[in-house]
C-alpha cells in the first residue's frame, strides 16, 4: 500500500505536551505519510515557540496569532509583536483566531477586538487566516464578510457546522478543514459535509495534541494520527486515500503560497 501524501494544516507541536518526544513524534508522522507540518500559535509565547519550531524543521511551517480564549491578552504590545512575528520567513498564516462562545475563556467583546486586528493584520500582509469557531458561527461569518477575508483566503479549523454553515464558509472563498471528530462514532452533520466540499476547498488537521480520532480517544493526539482522519474522510467520499490526500496536500500549499 503507498503511503498517501499528507499535510498536518493545524497542530501546536511546540506546546509542552511533545516537548519530551518531539523528534519521535515527527519521525512516526513522516513515517505515516505526513509530509508537511503547520504549527499553530496562539498568544505571543507560542506564537514565538512556533516560528522558532519552524526554523529548525525543514517540514514545518508556522501560523502566528491570539486565539479567542486569549483575546483579553490581545492589547497593542501583544498585537504588535504578532505583526513582527508575521514577517519571519516560514510564517505563512494569521491565526488561530476568531470566536469562540462555547468556553468564552474570554470578554466577547474582547474576542471581536482581537478577531478584527488580526484579520486586519492578515490584510496588510498578504496572509491568509486560521480561523477558530465554537458555538458563534453567525457572528464568526458575519465578522469575516464585513473584514473582507476573500482577500486573504482563510482555513476554517476543525470545521464543526452544517452543510448549510459550510456552504456559507465556502462562499466567502474558505477552505474547509476536518478533524479528529469526523471519525467519531456520533460525528454529527460531518460525514455530509465531506461528502459536499469541493475537492479543491478541502483538507484535513489533527489540532494535536487535542482530538484524537476514534481509537485514540483519551490520549494525547500526534500528527501520525492524520491517516485516520484522511482515510476516514476519503472513504466517506468515495475516493482513494491516495489521490484525496494528495488533493488536499495541494490545496493547503495553494493556500499558505508554498
Amino acid at each position: 500500500m503507498t503511503t498517501p501524501n499528507l499535510f498536518d494544516t493545524h497542530a501546536h507541536l511546540h506546546f509542552p505536551d511533545f516537548a519530551g518526544d518531539l523528534d519521535a513524534v515527527l519521525a512516526r508522522a513522516r513515517q505515516a505519510g505526513v509530509s508537511r507540518f503547520l504549527t499553530i500559535g496562539t498568544d505571543v509565547a507560542t506564537s514565538r515557540a512556533a516560528v522558532a519550531l519552524a526554523a529548525r524543521e525543514p517540514d514545518v511551517w508556522a501560523s502566528v496569532g491570539v486565539h479567542p480564549h486569549d483575546a483579553a491578552s490581545a492589547d497593542d504590545a501583544a498585537l504588535e509583536e504578532i505583526e513582527r512575528l508575521a514577517s519571519a520567513p516560514r510564517v505563512v498564516a494569521i491565526g488561530e483566531t476568531g470566536l469562540d462562545f462555547f468556553r468564552d475563556l474570554a470578554p466577547r467583546d474582547a474576542q471581536e477586538r482581537a478577531f478584527r486586528a488580526q484579520l486586519a493584520l492578515a490584510r496588510r500582509v498578504g496572509k491568509p487566516v486560521v480561523v477558530h469557531c465554537r458555538n458563534a458561527h453567525d457572528e464568526t461569518l458575519a465578522l469575516l464578510a464585513s473584514e473582507g477575508v476573500r482577500e486573504t483566503g482563510g482555513i476554517m479549523h476543525c470545521f464543526s457546522g452544517d452543510v448549510g454553515i459550510a456552504r456559507r464558509c465556502l462562499d466567502l472563498g474558505l477552505v474547509l478543514s476536518l478533524a479528529g471528530p469526523v471519525t467519531y462514532p456520533k460525528p454529527g452533520a460531518l460525514p455530509e459535509v465531506a461528502r459536499m466540499v469541493p475537492a479543491d476547498r478541502l483538507v484535513v488537521e489533527t489540532d494535536c495534541p487535542f482530538l484524537p480520532p476514534q481509537g485514540f480517544r483519551g490520549k494525547r493526539n500526534e500528527p501520525a494520527h492524520l491517516a485516520i482522519t484522511a482515510a476516514r474522510v476519503a472513504a466517506l467520499r468515495g475516493e482513494p486515500l491516495a489521490d484525496l490526500a494528495a488533493r488536499m496536500s495541494e490545496n493547503a500549499c495553494a493556500l499558505f503560497r508554498l
